[in-house]
């Protein structure tokens, strides 16, 4: 539910919190703040987050919820602060903030949303009586430098071994005792401790697998859906992926009873959730374990080899009342794909599309990547011709990303393409494209600001700050980001 502009921010918070299931909150214990520096819809999506305030909560914490405005650029005529959902106390009066991180640019959100609570965004600014903030979530297992210069601490990869002693000593520990506390967890990272050497990423024991989510809203991206990890980690190896087998262990498996277990009775809608979940070896029976169970269910993502491999997966997905499927393909030729270990083949693209057009979808979607290392017109070219072929087997739509080299990947420091040249083959391709297939592509001038910062240090959440203090367009963070250094990864400089 997007805010009216005549509601005010409190009146909008007291009616999504009346329209929840499962927000079991108590008060008494240590008040913490839990912060999601993007609105309400995507914050309550991310199992993550919920997963850290169950945890929390579990753990006898007063531990509430705060979101980024809907319209954080809108001016609010009553003036108030940031407040959490659970009380609405102004979040500058908690004396702990745990803020969760998916990506790079949700920096920015981060920095409004501090800055509506009357926080100082920057660490260097805050004084003994503001909040302490404590920063997680995913981009951690990537790059966290540029969130360095907001963070007090930051929890390196999974947390939920470290969470307690972490928040606990965060509230009572003077800053000598709380940061040596910190610096002794498995992924505990003091900015002031340690500079730019970033400890190994934590692992988390077994007992506390599957993540799950508590809270079911139809406010969100995922409406009224329950969120279930199917399997944590992934056991591939694609060269662009932060969660390669490599990354802690690589796949941890979630068995067929224990999620059927988790889900609530009067859960309606599933999702199922993992880097890797359509290679769960029983994801044909989950799924059909639940929709026989009268239940809508969706999945994080799929591999087109898992679906040609075993059509089922696309099956009880229909049956579920799902209307695309949704596959990636990742490169924008097989060689390409075969270069970053992808392996997906044009033939299980195939396959995918013919059991989409036999279980009567409307719609193939196919997630890729452009301008990879080595990319060549005879690549995008064999994109055009074999797009249009998926098209004359069932309606596709291509959804286009420009390439993002990662930190801890194989292409770690590969080259961005440019922002001129990414619009040019974007371009391209929706002319090459045009009247057979939809094509969907997010910005180049975006994908490079995250291509920047997913490379650089603090002084690239230094230039966040600079580039939202300035007014927060893109032309803002393009400035601050060159500013920073002018020979700093010139040819990306679009």
């Amino acid at each position: 539910m997007a805010q009216k502009r005549n509601q005010s921010p409190r009146a909008v918070i007291k009616q999504r919190v009346a329209r929840e299931q499962g927000n079991r909150f108590t008060q008494g214990g240590i008040p913490v703040a839990m912060l999601y520096p993007s609105p309400y819809r995507a914050g309550m999506s991310s199992l993550g987050f919920q997963w850290v305030l169950h945890l929390l909560r579990q753990a006898g914490f007063s531990a509430e919820r705060a979101f980024l405005p809907d319209e954080p650029n809108r001016p609010d005529p009553d003036k108030l602060p940031l407040c959490t959902y659970e009380t609405q106390t102004p979040v500058s009066h908690f004396p702990v903030i745990g803020v969760s991180l998916a990506y790079e640019i949700e920096l920015g959100g981060l920095i409004q949303a501090l800055q509506k609570a009357g926080i100082p965004p920057l660490r260097r600014d805050r004084g003994p009586n503001d909040p302490r903030i404590i920063i997680g979530g995913p981009l951690t297992f990537s790059n966290p430098l540029p969130a360095a210069p907001f963070a007090d601490c930051m929890l390196l990869g999974e947390v939920e071994d470290v969470l307690i002693p972490a928040f606990t000593a965060a509230y009572e520990q003077d800053d000598t005792s709380f940061q040596a506390t910190i610096a002794d967890l498995s992924g505990g990272y003091v900015p002031d401790l340690h500079g730019t050497n970033l400890p190994a990423v934590a692992k988390a024991s077994p007992q506390y697998l599957p993540a799950h989510s508590q809270i079911i809203t139809p406010d969100t991206e995922l409406r009224n859906m329950f969120l279930i990890e199917g399997e944590r980690g992934c056991h591939r190896n694609c060269h662009f992926c932060v969660m390669r087998r490599s990354t802690n262990g690589g796949m941890r498996l979630v068995d067929v009873d224990t999620i059927w277990d988790a889900v609530p009775a009067d859960a309606n809608r599933v999702g199922l959730v993992g880097a890797a979940i359509s290679d769960h070896p029983k994801l044909p029976d989950i799924l059909e374990r639940l929709v026989q169970s009268g239940r809508g269910v969706g999945v994080s993502s799929l591999r087109a080899d898992r679906v040609a491999h075993k059509p089922a997966i696309a099956h009880w997905l229909k049956k579920s009342g799902a209307k695309t499927l949704t596959v990636a393909s990742d490169a924008s030729s097989q060689r390409l794909r075969t270069l970053i270990e992808k392996r997906t083949t044009e033939a299980h693209l195939k396959a995918s599309a013919e059991i989409a057009r036999a279980e009567e979808f409307r719609l193939l979607k196919v997630y890729m990547m452009v301008g990879l290392p080595g990319e060549t017109e005879e690549d995008l070219a064999e994109l055009v011709s074999f797009s249009k072929e998926l098209s004359k087997i069932i309606p596709t739509a291509l959804g286009i990303a420009p390439f993002v080299p990662k930190r801890n990947t194989p292409l770690d420091a590969a080259p961005f393409a440019g922002i001129k040249t990414v619009e040019k083959l974007l371009k391209k391709l929706s002319k090459g494209l045009e009247g057979a297939v939809d094509v969907r592509p997010t910005s180049a001038r975006w994908a490079w600001v995250e291509a920047m910062l997913a490379q650089g240090g603090p002084e690239m959440g230094e230039a966040v700050y600079q580039a939202m203090q300035a007014g927060g367009r893109f032309t803002h963070w393009q400035q601050a980001i060159k500013a920073v250094d002018p020979d700093t990864f010139a040819p990306w400089r679009g």
